[in-house]
């Protein structure tokens, strides 16, 4: 049992992926509020999260979220300093939201969760979970924590883009990130253990 729940955190991210998708932010923040310069936070974010990468590839490590998490900045990055508006650095963000919790949702409703498609692999069922309802059940219910997560990150978040108060964004959206997405992910596991996994 703890064998399958240590698979299913590391499959969202771990202690790892807060720290190459946290930090990153962070030094963005820091470096905006003491120089008041877009250019040189988005530089210094892009330059951390790019030697949090090299680290990973040094260290033989999974590189999966630090890569992505290197991706995502440039992406962000991109669009602040097209407009020129700090606050910008997080549309893409909510934006993702929105598209990871329309499908989410959707999935759901059409009895294909999600996290049964992601995690069946994972845990050695693949599909076999389809033909058992208790078993599918909790995948549809651990499901909906997820819905929610990525809309109550928009309902709250987005408002206060609208206010362009970037540094209020950016506290509520570290707080709301890896954070409340790893918390999301111990509650699917405490909702997904309650049935056990099927062998084939």
């Amino acid at each position: 049992m703890n064998e399958d729940r240590d698979k299913v955190l590391d499959a969202f991210g771990g202690k790892k992926g807060l720290i190459d998708s946290g930090i990153p932010s962070i030094v963005f923040l820091i470096v905006f509020n003491v120089q008041k310069d877009l250019q040189n936070a988005l530089i210094a974010a892009i330059s951390v999260s790019a030697v949090l990468t090299i680290i990973r590839l040094i260290k033989r490590d999974t590189i999966q979220h630090a890569m992505s998490g290197f991706i995502g900045i440039l992406i962000c990055a991109w669009f602040a300093n097209r407009t020129g508006n700090p606050s910008d650095l997080y549309i893409p963000k909510l934006l993702t939201n929105l598209g990871y919790g329309t499908v989410y949702l959707i999935a759901n409703l059409a009895g294909w969760p999600i996290l049964g498609l992601m995690l069946g692999p994972i845990l050695g069922e693949n599909l076999l979970w389809r033909n058992h309802p208790e078993r599918k059940k909790v995948y549809i219910q651990a499901g909906w924590l997820w819905v929610g997560m990525f809309f109550t990150r928009i309902a709250v978040q987005y408002p206060i883009y609208r206010s362009g108060n970037v540094n209020l964004l950016g506290t509520v959206n570290l707080a709301m990130g890896y954070p409340f997405f790893l918390a999301t992910a111990y509650g699917s596991w405490l909702i997904i253990r309650r049935v056990p996994s099927i062998k084939a």
